[in-house]
Formats: C-alpha cells, structure tokens, sequence
C-alpha cells in the first residue's frame, strides 16, 4: 500500500445525501480494494498516476482535522456530517493517523450531528467519543453474509464476522447502529438479516450500481442471477418484510 501525505484547504464538502448537510473525507483513495467501488472517480483527483489501481494506494489529508476546526468556528449554527462518502474513514491507516478522530472531536464538540459509515471494526477504538455523543449514528456497510463472496469482491476488507461483532458492541454500548446492505452482493436474505438485526437500529438497502466493474468476476464465480436490478428489489424487499415484522 502506498501512503502519501497531503494537505487540504477545506474539510466540509457539500452533500447531495439525504440527511446530511457535508461530507468529511479525510482520505483519499482506500484500502479496501472492493472491486464493485464507485468511488473509483476519484482517482482523477488523486496525486497518483491515474493508472494506478483503486486500493493500491491512500493519500493522508495530514491537515484536515485542523482546517475543519476554522470552519466550524466559522459556522453560525449546527449541521449534519456524513463521515465518509468516498473512502473509509476507518480503513487501516487510521489506526496511524487518527484523522477520523480529530473530526470527531471537533465535529461533537461544536454540537454537530454525524452519521458514520464504515467496513472496519476500528471505529470501536472511538466508543469513548461516540457513546456520550448526543447526535452521532455509525453504520456498518455489509452487502453479503457469505466470507467467500466477501473475500473475492471485498479483498482487503475486514471480515464480516468482524463487522458484526463491532456493530453488536457499539449498540450495546448505546450508539445508534444501522446496516447499509449495500451494495447487494449474493447473499442469503434469511441469514444476513438474522446475524444483524438484533444490533442495529435500522437498515438500509441498495443495488450494484456499477455492475460492469464486477460483470466478469460474477460469470466467473456462476453469480450471474445477482447482476440484475430484479435480484436487488427482491433482497431488499425481503429484507424489509423481515424489519417491519420485527417491528422496525
């Protein structure tokens, strides 16, 4: 993995999300390495050679925490934040750089609402901030139950037993939880939404958006029914049933 060092000049971005007043990036690229990733785009943004691989490298916004600090003080009155939209806040060198952190800091000490998204079990180093925090929900993004579609299609991303296990110990602890099953990958409806509803608070679902990213490796593994806008309604639809049963 390559890891470079920048800096920014601004740290809130405008949000087209619904909920969300900015989002806060505070990375550019990710480790991850998912193959389905539409955040690919941003690599004509990047300091890196365009032609390299999107999860080969990660460049560091060293100095975003600082310059989110100015602008809050610049604000006359509370928003929302969504804590990432194009990477993940909480991929491998934040456990170095603690960026996420900072903004968390500066975000919850000027009253601000933030909405978390993440693949990564490190965001429980943070549960001291998040559980006292009066505004803040952490969603995990998990769009398959089966470790082996995970490992293909999500390589360098934490296992989802691991996931689990950190959305199980945040809503313990008391943090709004929600899953964004997202995107849909092939999965089994029935044991996804057993393994993560008694831990979340709500859910989300979504479709392959950007399936010709992935078009070959599913022919190659024989999950070619999961490619189709038809397959997506029909696991959201499930799993919503299986929701509003529990009463959500």
């Amino acid at each position: 993995m390559d890891v470079t060092e920048i800096t920014v000049k601004s740290a809130l971005v405008r949000s087209k999300i619904p909920g969300v007043e900015y989002v806060i990036n505070p990375y550019l690229g990710c480790a991850h390495g998912c193959r389905y990733c539409y955040a690919v785009f941003m690599r004509k943004y990047a300091r890196h050679h365009r032609a390299d691989p999107w999860g080969s490298f990660v460049e560091v916004k060293v100095n975003i925490a600082e310059v989110l600090r100015r602008e809050l003080a610049k604000k006359k009155k509370p928003g929302r934040v969504m804590l990432a939209s194009v990477c993940d806040p909480y991929q491998p060198v934040e456990a170095r750089y603690r960026l996420t952190r900072q903004c968390l800091e500066a975000l919850i000490g000027h009253s601000w609402g933030v909405s978390i998204l993440t693949k990564s079990p490190l965001v429980t180093r943070d549960l001291d901030l998040l559980k006292d925090a009066p505004d803040v929900s952490v969603g995990f993004s998990i769009g398959t139950d089966d470790e082996r579609v995970r490992a293909i299609l999500e390589p360098q991303a934490p296992p989802i037993a691991a996931r689990i296990e950190a959305l199980r110990q945040l809503h313990e602890a008391g943090v709004r939880t929600w899953v964004f099953v997202a995107p849909i990958l092939p999965l089994d409806p029935e044991r996804l939404f057993a393994a993560i509803a008694p831990h979340m608070d709500s859910f989300m679902a979504d479709g392959l958006n950007y399936a010709y990213l992935v078009r070959d490796l599913y022919r190659k593994h024989g999950w070619e029914y999961a490619l189709t806008p038809a397959y997506a309604d029909e696991m959201a639809a499930f799993l919503l049933k299986k929701w509003e049963e529990r009463g959500g």
